[in-house]
C-alpha cells in the first residue's frame, strides 16, 4: 500500500462504508496520518456528521481544515504526515461550485474551472510524495434530479470522479462496507 505520490480514490454511496474503509487504508499506509476535512459546519446535521467522523479517528491523526484551496493544505499535510485522507471530493466540489468565489457561466464553463482546480489538487497530491486517499460520493447512480442545479452538480461530480480515477493508482468502490478495486478489474482499450 505504501508508495511515493500514491493517489487512491474511494467511491461509494451514502453510508456505504467508504470513509471507514479509507481511514483504515490510510492507517495502514503511515504512522502519522493527515485528515483533510473539506466540510464547513453550517448546521446541526453537519456538526453531528463531523463529530462521528472525529470519534472514529485516534491519536495518530492530524486534522487540516480545507474547504477552499485544498492544494495548499495538502502540501502542508505532506510535510507533517506519512499518509493523507482527503474527505471528501464531493463536499469540496460543492464548495468550489457554490461557495465563496464560485464560478459563473454555463455548466461547461464551470466544469472547466473545476477541472483546473482538481488538477491543481492532484498535482499537489503527486508532488507531496505520500499516499493520498481521496473519498468521493458516486452521485450519478440514483434518479435523475428534478432541477437544473442538481443535474449540473451530478454531471460535474461524475467528471471529477473520472479525473481523479484516471490519476489514481487504485480506485475502490465500496458497497455495503465491502471494497472492490475496480481499476484493477476495469477493461482498458489498447
Amino acid at each position: 500500500m505504501n508508495g511515493a505520490g500514491n493517489i487512491i480514490l474511494v467511491l461509494g454511496g451514502a453510508r456505504s462504508g467508504k470513509s471507514e474503509f479509507a481511514e483504515k487504508y490510510v492507517l495502514h499506509a503511515g504512522a502519522v496520518c493527515g485528515y483533510i476535512a473539506t466540510a464547513e459546519i453550517l448546521d446541526d446535521e453537519m456538526a453531528e456528521r463531523v463529530r462521528l467522523h472525529r470519534e472514529r479517528r485516534r491519536k495518530r491523526w492530524i486534522t487540516f481544515e480545507a474547504p477552499y484551496r485544498a492544494e495548499d493544505v495538502l502540501s502542508e499535510a505532506g510535510e507533517r504526515t506519512d499518509a493523507i485522507l482527503f474527505d471528501d471530493i464531493t463536499i469540496y466540489l460543492c464548495n468550489i461550485l457554490y461557495g465563496k468565489d464560485a464560478p459563473e457561466g454555463s455548466t461547461v464553463e464551470k466544469a472547466s474551472f473545476v477541472k483546473e482546480r482538481i488538477g491543481a489538487l492532484l498535482d499537489a497530491a503527486a508532488k507531496c510524495g505520500k499516499t493520498v486517499v481521496f473519498v468521493s460520493n458516486e452521485v450519478g447512480s440514483g434518479i435523475v434530479p428534478d432541477n437544473a442545479m442538481a443535474r449540473e452538480y451530478r454531471d460535474i461530480s461524475g467528471w471529477v470522479n473520472q479525473q481523479v480515477g484516471e490519476a489514481a493508482a487504485q480506485v475502490f468502490y465500496v458497497v455495503a462496507g465491502q471494497a472492490v478495486d475496480i481499476k484493477r478489474l476495469a477493461f482498458k482499450f489498447e
